[in-house]
């Protein structure tokens, strides 16, 4: 279904996205746009969850809602990414690393279900937990600064973002070995 609960969320979180980008260009102190721009990133990365349960929850699942519900997710992580390079806190080569993949693997999972080999390509636990992983970085690295008087957010999502890249590069490479057989096949 193209409106429903469910996926009226994932749109908004689509379209909300730009606002993340744009609390940086707002004339207010560093400080008060990172803790905005954090909470902003935390509520879109729990109205991800949220649409979700209710998709299941209110038996609103559809193929639409499956198609741009990891679209807006990507969205919102590229989006950050490219926001925390131009802040100068996510290295270059660790965002190209992780846009680069998500790129990569929804382009290999789209032409596997061309050949009607999807399957082989879904989504795994270590596509889960490197997202998991992502998703504790950016805001970590958004917010930028000592949290509860006893970390640096910022040094702790960086090394959330490195293990993030990390895992990103282990997945990708899990998911092609998926996906050889499939594509030696389809070539003969």
């Amino acid at each position: 279904m193209f409106f429903n609960i469910p996926t009226l969320m994932t749109w908004t979180r689509i379209i909300a996205i730009p606002l993340l980008v744009w609390v940086y260009q707002w004339p207010i102190d560093m400080a008060m746009r990172n803790l905005i721009a954090t909470a902003m990133f935390i509520v879109f990365a729990l109205t991800d969850w949220l649409d979700g349960y209710l998709a299941r929850k209110l038996n609103q699942t559809s193929a639409f809602g499956a198609f741009l519900d990891p679209v807006a997710d990507k969205f919102l992580v590229c989006a950050s990414l490219l926001v925390l390079v131009d802040l100068g806190r996510v290295d270059v080569i660790v965002a190209l690393l992780i846009i680069g993949r998500e790129i990569a693997i929804s382009s290999l999972r789209e032409w596997m279900a061309q050949i009607g080999a999807y399957k082989s390509v879904a989504v795994h636990m270590l596509g889960k937990v490197k997202t998991t992983v992502q998703m504790v970085a950016i805001p970590f690295l958004l917010y930028d600064g000592e949290l509860f008087g006893i970390m640096d957010s910022g040094e702790w999502g960086r090394v959330f973002i490195w293990a993030a890249a990390i895992l990103t590069v282990w997945s990708m490479i899990y998911y092609l070995q998926k996906a050889i057989p499939h594509i030696r096949a389809s070539i003969k």
